[in-house]
């Protein structure tokens, strides 16, 4: 079924004050009379929303009145059923199979390119107004029919006629809805009742466990999804937020079980009917389905998510760590939640962290206000302290920020196989001692078969042994005695004294931790690899199933440790906080861990047993079982105790899903006593011998289970000019049929000259906006478009065959609402040429910000007619450069590149640093944050890639947008260029 509102953070909901506690519970669409529920459209207009009834009463309740869609979702269904019952058991496999693939299509894609279109550009809503389905005036038979539809499946309290047309037009989107979902569902059904078999060669206990385990699967599904349609009815149930804002929503229950509920083990049903049924080909369809609604999710639901309630954070803000002039390092924790500093990171996101449970969530509306760090906008803080070390003792010069610190400690480190720069040494001894092991595996081998396998599954021991043992060990005196800092503070020598040591000492662990927890996943592969036998007949046996589950663990364990990386970020990934102690103490229970207090612990080890299960080795197995064990003693001895540590009792003890099965076993266990007293005595005499044996057992059970996992971090890679120019051809040229209509003689444009008289009207530095004026016939299309293009990218004068790239803007700028033209405005006017006269209309465009090239050299401007490719005027052609300092001496340097940081930011006050904006050094920044005046921040990672590009044309030295975060200063960046310039002429 569908879900609108996943229950992650980005679903807060704050339409009248961003500061409105973000649990607050929604009305109930059929709560008590006094009840108002209240929505609003994006234009701005507030009436009362009426009650709405569920689909499968209002289609299937004989006392409501059914409409013409009912009608057809009724005849489609029945037509399903009576198939079913006519067609053989082969054809229907066959004809049911492409039936529920296309329904499945419907939803997936179907409804999901269309509510993409509805939530960029409220692409629903504006074609109901274009065809004037709801306007009396225009179709007054479509309307009254589309009234008739709805008015007779509402409540008294629903009038049509006052309604502003959002809402109707969701309400007949419903319809659709409804027969979409309810015909995916039946046709999958029929699938796979037509697919029905016993399997051969179980024994009756087997075929018993399979039902009842299919039943129950089935019976949580249906339990899911009603709980869900509970928390968010049909508001959110049909994409609600898509069309207009209603209140706050809350997300308790089943939304504390597991992420996304309704998409992920809301469709255990699917497995369910796959083990009653016995057939593979269902279990498959059923996978694919699921992963179809999973792409659902990642391209529909999330994008929406992140641009209805996403908000924007500054990169390269410096927060300022409150801590006292002098302090010990060991004064400074920071561990949130299973090593983790959440956010450390300047990493800009469109939506934070998925909101807390219970009290945590009190302080959620600090998280997005402008000066608040993410590390302090935390649901819990405590600030804690350890014995002084004099060792490492040191007095504050400068304040402290969790910006310059992240870029201090961590340098695109390598996590699994990325961020691998072969021009690193630990990088290449990584690879290439991953690379003698599996070329080693590849060689045939002279020893027995059983010889051999001793030898491989004693390697992968080793390397366990290394990894949970001996690394567990070094953590634990490290957390102890700080024993690597000791170590180099005696062995090296340092300028900066024990903050040089720190930096070391973590920068070695982070390689060590990193090639051991590689070769401990690489022995253990090849191992497997080696006890591998591929199949010779797929059908027979339990081979087809041992592998689907196998997959099914390993792409468990990579979505896991991808979902708890979100979190963790590197500062967890690499257990900072046993070295780095700069960062204030701080839980946060977001993302994957508002579920699960520690999901290394239940999802980490499912890999191993991937890969136990393909190879069918018992061996391989056996070592699974003890990577688990080895890293239950890693957590008991070594992460726990530090957590305790750091945290007490601050540490929560119960997760959303402990709570969800809490609730959910006291409310049955209440209405047992209240229907069976007897009965709920013995309970709970029962009851309470399960809480003895609990309370001696449960810290062993609960380390047992704990494990711990790779993550994986994307990294996206600049492109490249070279790409430029080949997408430049990606354009499908579109003509007008009516430009014999127009005279192009009448078009002219002019380029204004730049803000250097001395440049003329044909240069511009990179950044700088240009100022294009137009010329056109009075009654020229409203759809009129300006371009700027390569010189020499189009061969032809006449119309444009490539594409601007985003470098565009139409000629009646407030007639458009981003790409998209306003109803209402005629795209040309050419029938009224009778009336024409040679009166011009004149206007400007202005080239900035994201429009401008950001590449230096020679362009040429465009007028292009009607929303089309024809080529009405041309302009220029004109320079993008980038001036270049006369002398490399650090005040020219600086001169130059405080211009290219200004023009790169859009000369925004908020963004440039004060020191180039004439508002004084002394002054603060906007947010009052003050600090250096030659600080300056981003909106994005597109304006460091600017400087970047400004960097490199003026110095002739390249940097990565990371740098340019990194320093995010102009002081910093000018030493930088000089140390650079004076390495590369050596």
């Amino acid at each position: 079924m569908a879900t609108a509102i996943p229950q992650s953070a980005a679903r807060r909901r704050r339409p009248d004050s961003p500061k409105k506690n973000l649990e607050a519970r929604t009305t109930d669409e059929k709560g008590s009379k006094d009840e108002v529920v209240w929505g609003k459209t994006p234009g701005g207009i507030v009436f009362r929303v009426p009650t709405t009834h569920d689909v499968l009463t209002a289609l299937f309740h004989p006392s409501y009145p059914k409409s013409h869609l009912d009608i057809l979702n009724l005849g489609l269904l029945g037509l399903q059923l009576v198939l079913f019952a006519y067609l053989s058991n082969h054809v229907a496999r066959i004809f049911f199979l492409f039936y529920f693939a296309f329904w499945r299509a419907a939803y997936d894609l179907g409804l999901g390119w269309v509510l993409t279109k509805q939530s960029k550009k409220k692409w629903i809503v504006r074609e109901v107004q274009r065809l004037g389905w709801l306007d009396e005036s225009r179709k007054p038979a479509i309307r009254a029919w589309i009234k008739k539809q709805l008015a007779g499946k509402m409540g008294k309290d629903y009038s049509f006629d006052d309604l502003p047309l959002e809402y109707n037009t969701w309400l007949l989107f419903r319809q659709l809805v409804d027969i979409i979902l309810l015909n995916d569902f039946l046709a999958y059904c029929m699938f796979a009742f037509s697919c029905f078999r016993v399997p051969t060669g179980l024994s009756l206990g087997v075929h018993i466990m399979r039902w009842i385990g299919g039943i129950a699967l089935i019976a949580f599904n249906l339990w899911v999804k009603t709980e869900a349609h509970h928390v968010v009815k049909d508001y959110g149930w049909y994409w609600g937020d898509v069309f207009f804002q209603r209140g706050a929503l809350v997300f308790d229950g089943v939304f504390e079980m597991a992420p996304h509920p309704m998409y992920s083990v809301g469709y255990a049903g699917y497995y369910g009917l796959s083990l009653i049924v016995g057939s593979y080909p269902v279990l498959f369809a059923s996978l694919a389905a699921h992963a179809c609604q999973f792409a659902f999710l990642v391209f529909f639901e999330n994008p929406h998510i992140e641009r209805m309630y996403g908000q924007r954070k500054l990169l390269a803000k410096r927060t300022p760590l409150s801590r006292p002039e002098s302090y010990p390092e060991s004064d400074l924790k920071s561990r949130p939640l299973a090593r983790t500093s959440s956010q450390v990171s300047d990493t800009p996101s469109f939506t934070d962290g998925e909101t807390a449970t219970e009290t945590e969530t009190e302080t959620e509306s600090n998280i997005h206000s402008p000066g608040h760090s993410p590390s302090s906008s935390v649901s819990r803080e405590r600030s804690t302290s350890s014995e002084k070390d004099p060792l490492i003792k040191r007095t504050r010069t400068k304040s402290v920020n969790q910006h310059d610190l992240l870029n201090r400690y961590f340098r695109k480190d390598v996590i699994g196989f990325k961020n691998i720069d072969l021009l690193r040494g630990s990088d290449i001894k990584l690879v290439l001692l991953v690379a003698y092991v599996l070329l080693i595996s590849s060689i045939p081998s002279s020893l027995s078969h059983s010889a051999t396998l001793s030898l491989y599954f004693f390697h992968a021991l080793f390397w366990r042994f290394v990894h949970s043992v001996g690394l567990g060990v070094l953590l634990r005196a490290q957390s102890n005695h700080k024993y690597m800092v000791r170590h180099y503070i005696k062995h090296y020598h340092y300028q900066e004294g024990a903050a040089g040591a720190v930096v070391e000492a973590f920068a070695n662990w982070k390689q060590i931790y990193t090639l051991s927890l590689s070769m401990t996943y690489v022995s253990f592969i090849v191992l497997a690899w080696k006890t591998y036998h591929i199949p010779t007949n797929w059908t027979v046996g339990d081979e087809l199933l041992r592998h689907t589950l196998g997959g099914l663990l390993i792409a468990l364990h990579v979505w896991a440790a991808t979902e708890s990386l979100q979190v963790l970020g590197v500062f967890g990934w690499f257990f900072g906080d046993f070295f780095i102690e700069d960062y204030p103490a701080t839980l946060e229970y977001t993302g994957i861990y508002r579920y699960l207090n520690n999901p290394e612990r239940t999802m980490s080890g499912a890999a191993f047993f991937g890969f136990a299960l393909i190879s069918g080795s018992k061996l391989v197995f056996f070592l699974a079982v003890i990577s688990h064990l080895a890293h239950w003693g890693f957590l008991h001895f070594v992460e726990n105790p530090h957590m305790a540590k750091l945290y007490g009792s601050s540490i929560r003890k119960d997760a959303g899903l402990t709570k969800v099965i809490k609730k959910v076993t006291h409310k049955q266990a209440k209405l047992i006593r209240q229907r069976a007293p007897e009965l709920g005595r013995v309970a709970q005499e029962v009851r309470g011998t399960f809480e003895k044996v609990y309370e001696e057992t449960a810290e062993v059970v609960e380390d047992f289970l704990s494990k711990s996992k790779p993550r994986i971090e994307g990294v996206v890679q600049d492109t490249k000019f070279l790409l430029q120019q080949s997408r430049e051809r990606l354009v499908i040229t579109r003509i007008a049929s009516d430009i014999s209509s127009y005279d192009t003689s009448k078009y002219t444009m002019s380029v204004l000259a730049s803000k250097q008289p001395s440049l003329g009207a044909t240069k511009f530095h990179l950044g700088e906006p240009i100022r294009v004026r137009w010329s056109a016939p009075e009654l020229h299309s409203r759809k009129d478009w300006i371009g700027i293009y390569r010189l020499g990218a189009n061969r032809s004068n006449l119309v444009t065959k490539t594409s601007s790239l985003g470098m565009w803007a139409p000629v009646h700028d407030e007639e458009w609402d981003g790409d998209v033209p306003l109803l209402g405005h005629s795209s040309s006017r050419a029938q009224d040429k009778d009336h024409a006269s040679d009166q011009l209309e004149h206007g400007e465009v202005v080239f900035k910000g994201d429009i401008l090239p950001w590449l230096p050299g020679k362009y040429e401007i465009r007028y292009h007619h009607d929303g089309k490719y024809n080529v009405m005027s041309m302009a220029g052609p004109l320079e993008i450069y980038v001036e270049k300092p006369v002398v490399m001496d650090y005040e020219s340097v600086r001169s130059t590149l405080s211009h290219i940081v200004v023009l790169c930011l859009d000369s925004d006050p908020s963004l440039i640093p004060l020191s180039a904006s004439g508002s004084g050094s002394d002054n603060e920044h906007s947010d009052g944050s003050g600090g250096d005046p030659d600080d300056f921040r981003f909106w994005s990672e597109k304006q460091a890639k600017r400087i970047a590009i400004g960097i490199k044309e003026a110095f002739d030295v390249e940097y990565a947008p990371e740098i340019i975060v990194a320093d995010a200063n102009v002081a910093s960046l000018t030493r930088r260029i000089l140390v650079s310039r004076e390495l590369l002429e050596r």
